[in-house]
């Protein structure tokens, strides 16, 4: 396997953690928010359950750098540092605010929705962090630090350059790839403060089925293209060169691989914006399966490599994941030996050396009692700094409203990502300062967009619950302006439902089922947003949030403990069959009354052995073939072991050791292989099973 220089992208750990299989991976409590790490050696994609896309990243040492686009949210370009690959923290962002004119303010009727700042190439050359990154009409952007932590300085290049990535050459030249299809290569000036003319040149020509989202290195010489042909149902390529002047050779290293998801809820007119909208329904063929895209590569110091890309996953964003790499033929194929293209859902943790706690990047909640506003936040378009105040009522945070026509269009908007798979949040709001016209509440931001929230007019205050969908609004009248509002969000159903309390303990729902759709209005997934505004043409009063919550009921990737000596059965969700041992071969029958229950026998890491009643194990053999999956007596080795994978929607896969493949049961009873390359997103392709301790219902 090459070593990656040490200009450009880097690591990853492969770190074995001594807790049983038989215990929860983390104890599911309120106010744990979602990790990767699944506390047993073992990580679950995706890395973080909400929105995190055009994923770059870098290894400096034995640190781990990642960043991605923020489009239209202050502030922007998060930096997340990492040991393992797996487990991150945030550790600023490159810049707080990014006024470049009164469309980034939300003023005279001019947004940035869609655009702001994106796909950023993020590098390390001579002690000092670059990001570059696009914004739309405003040329290129470029932000450098000595400290990931910051200060970062920033200075622009016209023109654009679409999607780029930056090698610093060994040559000591400064390069960036970009465009989509057709990828172009320009050179820039040592300073990085514009182009060199005349050097802007066709790299690779459409021809050769490469794409956009550019991620080159230089990997012993030889140079790498890591890209993604655009749309959300595609595969990775790589394209490779001895020079830069060609001849470029093409391969598809990532194919098909969704994790199982497909595609949810989209607006039919992905653009508009204006109610009533017609939302077609989710399609799970596997022609619509989301696939991993648009990414880059990284090695650790142990000379393991591994992969890094996003995927459209539906209205909670785009997520990002991380996939083994294979080296084969000199190409680094996503996938492990037997399965090349395609990525586990869970897998060992990368080899880096190090071992640490399990961790997530954000603090979610947010009592407003610091001098400062947790680091989740952003806010939608600049905000006026001059009308929200953490210190005017210590311990809330105050939005003076500003005028708007509708929340669309209000300033000062406050949001954090929304989290999957699923997840609650409540604010609390003291609303008595508000004055006629104001509307101040918890939305979901998104086209469409959906809010509850209390509201104000000559007669008094209501509590109001608004669909863009429908373009309606519920209401009732209040007697009071202190009140709770929360919002539960399934973004496996891609339903929530909007609710309100008087008393911070009894909830009544308002409003019906709102639906959460994917769209490419906003170029974002869904978010939770505290707003203030007012609906007149002058500013209102104020309102004061005191607090903010989020709960998540399935916060990791295994959502039932393994049931390491427990004796279980298996159901395939395809057709209710069930496996058993016939003849000395696994295979499915017909009916629960024929299945044969297996004891889980812990193998570490994640992974385990199914042990027949008369102490023989489940074997794979040859490539796994129909009939290839038998009983075997002794000790277990890989051909007994099986990757334990929960696609966290009550059904389970089992990837063999042997042939790098899931377990798959035939359409109707019969013989079982295990040569599957992959979930599919209805789950009735033969892989996914549910399973339950014997003898119970």
């Amino acid at each position: 396997m090459p070593s990656m220089n040490r200009l450009s992208c880097t690591s990853f750990p492969f770190i074995l953690m001594l807790l049983s299989l038989a215990l929860p991976a983390v104890a599911q409590t309120t106010g744990r928010t979602w990790a990767a790490d699944n506390g047993n050696g073992t990580y679950s994609n995706p890395l973080f359950y909400d929105e995190f896309s055009d994923p770059d990243m870098i290894r400096v040492g034995t640190d781990y750098y990642l960043t991605g686009t923020t489009m239209h949210t202050m502030p922007g370009l998060p930096i997340l540092h990492s040991k393992d690959l797996v487990n991150w923290t945030l550790l600023s962002y490159a810049f707080d605010r990014l006024d470049l004119g009164p469309d980034f303010r939300l003023e005279d009727g001019k947004n940035i929705y869609g655009g702001g700042i994106w796909a950023p190439s993020f590098r390390y050359n001579k002690g000092t962090f670059y990001i570059f990154a696009n914004v739309n009409r405003f040329g290129l952007q470029v932000y450098r630090a000595t400290d990931p932590r910051g200060p970062w300085t920033h200075n622009r290049i016209d023109p654009g350059l679409h999607d780029l990535s930056v090698l610093f050459d060994d040559d000591g030249k400064i390069y960036a790839v970009y465009g989509a299809n057709n990828i172009h290569i320009v050179e820039l000036n040592q300073a990085l403060t514009g182009l060199v003319p005349d050097t802007d040149r066709l790299l690779i020509d459409r021809s050769q089925g490469m794409g956009e989202g550019s991620h080159i290195y230089k990997l012993n010489g030889k140079y790498y293209i890591v890209s993604a042909i655009p749309g959300a149902h595609v595969p990775m390529k790589c394209a490779r060169a001895d020079k830069l002047t060609g001849p470029w050779e093409v391969t598809t290293i990532s194919e098909a691989e969704s994790l199982g998801i497909g595609q949810g809820y989209r607006p039919k007119a992905n653009r508009t914006n204006t109610p009533p909208y017609e939302i077609n329904p989710p399609d799970l063929a596997e022609s619509k399966s989301l696939d991993l895209h648009q990414g880059g590569i990284v090695d650790t110091p142990s000379g393991e490599w591994w992969g890094f890309s996003m995927q459209d996953h539906n209205s909670v964003g785009r997520l990002t994941s991380l996939s083994p790499v294979t080296w084969k033929d000199g190409w680094p194929y996503f996938g492990l030996p037997g399965n090349l293209k395609r990525t586990p859902s869970t897998w060992v943790k990368p080899n880096t050396g190090y071992t640490g706690p399990v961790t997530s990047p954000y603090q979610r909640n947010d009592n407003f009692n610091g001098p400062k506003l947790q680091q989740v936040w952003q806010w939608n378009h600049v905000p006026d700094d001059t009308k929200w105040s953490l210190s005017e009522r210590p311990g809330y945070l105050r939005l003076h409203s500003l005028p708007a026509a509708d929340f669309w269009w209000a300033r000062n908007s406050l949001t954090q990502r929304a989290i999957g798979p699923e997840s609650t949040a409540t604010t609390e709001l003291d609303g008595g300062g508000l004055k006629p016209g104001d509307i101040a509440g918890l939305a979901l931001l998104n086209s469409p967009y959906a809010w509850i929230g209390l509201t104000r007019d000559d007669s008094g205050f209501s509590i109001a619950q608004y669909s863009h969908i429908t373009g309606k609004t519920e209401r009732q009248p209040l007697t009071g302006s202190h009140l709770w509002l929360r919002v539960h969000s399934d973004f496996d159903s891609e339903v929530s439902k909007f609710s309100y309390s008087t008393d911070g303990k009894t909830f009544l729902p308002l409003g019906s089922d709102f639906i959460t759709v994917f769209q490419l209005r906003t170029f974002q997934g869904v978010r939770f947003t505290l707003f203030h505004y007012n609906t007149g043409a002058t500013s209102g009063g104020y309102a004061d949030f005191n607090d903010f919550t989020v709960d998540e009921p399935r916060p990791r990737g295994l959502t039932r403990p393994i049931p390491v000596s427990r004796s279980i059965t298996f159901t395939d969700l395809a057709n209710g069959n069930s496996l058993a041992v016939v003849d000395g071969k696994l295979q499915s029958v017909a009916g629960p009354a024929k299945a044969s229950a297996f004891t889980v026998v812990d193998r570490g890491k994640g992974r385990i052995a199914l042990r027949t009643k008369d102490g023989k194990y489940i074997s794979v053999s040859g490539e796994g073939k129909s009939g290839e999956v038998t009983v075997k007596p002794g000790k277990p080795g890989d051909a007994e072991t099986f990757q334990w994978i929960d696609l966290q929607r009550g059904d389970t896969l089992f990837l063999s050791l042997a042939t790098d493949r899931y377990i798959v049961a035939p359409k109707e009873p019969g013989l079982v292989a295990a040569d599957h390359a992959g979930p599919a997103p209805d789950r009735k392709d033969g892989s996914c099973f549910a399973w339950k301790i014997a003898g119970t219902k």
